[in-house]
């Protein structure tokens, strides 16, 4: 068995010098498993939260590039950025994390969303006026905190879901008072944190 690891290792580190992806290295892993006797096929079909969690997940990752793919995202994005011309900075600083924030419901992963949402709310962010410093580390730190939006926000929210600890609406519930404590204490608490620093 730690031979098989060392060679999952192996290819994990040095996949993209020899051309070897992450899910080809997990699968070769998995067939010397099987085929050395480790593990037997009845192990793998009863783990059933590893079987919801992959079909769910691959779901949910591609509904989400859909929706980037057939231009969804950057609609809302030149929606949201449309609606706020001529506000005060702060009011649209404040609307466009919480849009930012929220829109997280939409992605099944963070790097998604960052890559589809942050640059066009960061450039609506400095050309409303928002202190571009601000507005990056701001925008940089919900691209975090919304990794709890959801039971399917980013990869190890489907594996704490599949536990059974907390059930759904429990997860979206709690967030949702997480999200308003987020609000409090980073746009609030700590714009005047990096005010006081001189970070803007």
């Amino acid at each position: 068995m730690s031979g098989i690891f060392v060679i999952a290792l192996l290819l994990w580190i040095l996949g993209g010098t020899l051309g070897i992806d992450a899910t080809l290295t997990a699968f070769i892993a998995l067939s010397l498993l099987i085929l050395s006797g480790i593990l037997q096929w009845k192990d793998i079909l009863n783990e059933s939260g590893a079987w919801n969690t992959l079909v769910w997940f691959s779901v949910l990752v591609m509904m989400a590039s859909q929706l980037n793919k057939l231009g969804f995202i950057p609609w809302l994005s030149g929606a949201i950025g449309g609606s706020l011309k001529g506000m005060n900075w702060i009011l649209v600083m404040v609307i466009l994390i919480v849009a930012y924030f929220y829109s997280h419901y939409l992605f099944a992963s963070s790097t998604a969303h960052i890559s589809a949402m942050y640059s066009a709310f960061l450039a609506v962010a400095i050309s409303a006026g928002v202190p571009p410093m601000l507005g990056a580390l701001m925008l940089g730190f919900f691209g975090n905190l919304c990794s709890s939006t959801t039971h399917y926000s980013n990869g190890p929210a489907p594996i704490l879901f599949g536990s059974g600890y907390v059930k759904q609406g429990q997860w979206w519930r709690m967030n949702a008072i997480l999200g308003i404590l987020y609000f409090v204490i980073w746009i609030v608490v700590g714009s005047l944190w990096m005010k006081l620093i001189g970070m803007w």
